[in-house]
């Protein structure tokens, strides 16, 4: 997929954003959408020099890109980019270690998630899609809290602890990546609905023009509740920028209304169409959001038509 490629070199997303971002969770479901097998999934934190005890006893921070090989990372994008294997690091977040490498050969789409993606114009280079992540404060922190003592054996006083003490680092290193988003995803509780962080959570993408987004004019609802909104705003640069958003309370017949308008500029993929918008919620089952379903629809359209040639760099 598609039929018609023109690009004959695989398509690199990135998806860049802090800790507990919801980077994996977005990575999956646009997975799922190309083809989980025509689909690498790349993470550039696996770049980490030191195990988590070398950097405690330096007293550096993962976050710092003096802490990881980027300009290795730059080198194996390059190289896949070009059809070529590489031999990817790999750190385990769950015990802190750096294990054996992977052998890993190019396939038509790369999925790169991380923390530090943009971090040089070298890494910038490799990237057909830009996508950068920034959930609201107070719900990172329960994402964090929730993948840090599920995943990685944290107790939650810990987790929080994490937070706190690299604040600064991702206002120095993570955040200012931001600027380099085509496309930049917050996701956020709903007025009056402070606790929530799952199914009914809304979204805002800020679209910039570096990328021609698809017309979603049949599908928008000027002035109704439950509809999905395109406005044209300032981004905090001051420079003029699309928003998008979508209500986390949007109806059945609404959502489907958008999703059948993105699957219909993407007809390859309309047998995956069950398998996107997934999520494993608080009580570790599994929960269907129309918000992130549309979201990583409309990162996936820009994959497909970047494989067609429509904006491949």
């Amino acid at each position: 997929m598609p039929t018609e490629r023109r690009v004959n070199r695989p398509i690199i997303l990135g998806i860049v954003g802090d800790s507990a971002a919801g980077k994996t969770t977005l990575a999956a479901g646009i997975t799922e959408i190309l083809g989980p097998d025509r689909v690498i999934n790349f993470r550039t934190d696996d770049y980490h020099k030191f195990t988590r005890a070398e950097r405690a006893k330096n007293g550096m921070s993962p976050l710092d890109p003096a802490a990881n090989y980027i300009d290795v990372a730059g080198q194996h994008l390059r190289l896949l980019r070009d059809g070529q294997p590489v031999l990817k690091p790999v750190y385990d977040h769950r015990r802190g270690t750096l294990e054996a490498p992977q052998y890993v050969e190019p396939r038509e789409y790369i999925i790169v998630e991380g923390m530090l993606g943009y971090t040089t114009r070298d890494l910038r280079n490799c990237f057909d899609v830009k996508v950068f992540l920034e959930p609201a404060g107070e719900l990172r922190k329960k994402w964090k809290v929730k993948r840090d003592c599920s995943e990685r054996g944290y107790t939650p006083e810990q987790a929080l602890a994490m937070i706190g003490k690299l604040h600064e680092d991702s206002l120095e290193y993570v955040v200012p990546q931001r600027t380099f988003g085509d496309i930049i995803v917050r996701f956020y509780p709903p007025d009056g609905q402070s606790d929530e962080s799952g199914a009914h959570l809304a979204v805002r993408h800020t679209l910039r023009p570096t990328l021609p987004h698809p017309d979603l004019t049949p599908v928008l609802d000027a002035g109704a509740k439950s509809g999905i909104h395109l406005e044209l705003q300032r981004d905090i640069d001051g420079k003029p920028v699309d928003v998008l958003e979508i209500p986390g309370e949007i109806d059945d017949r609404r959502a489907k209304a958008v999703e059948d308008l993105l699957w219909n500029l993407i007809p390859e993929a309309a047998h995956l169409r069950d398998n996107v918008g997934r999520f494993t919620d608080d009580q570790d089952r599994q929960a269907m959001s129309h918000p992130l379903a549309l979201s990583q629809l409309l990162i996936a359209y820009h994959m497909v038509k970047a494989a067609l040639g429509h904006h491949a760099i």
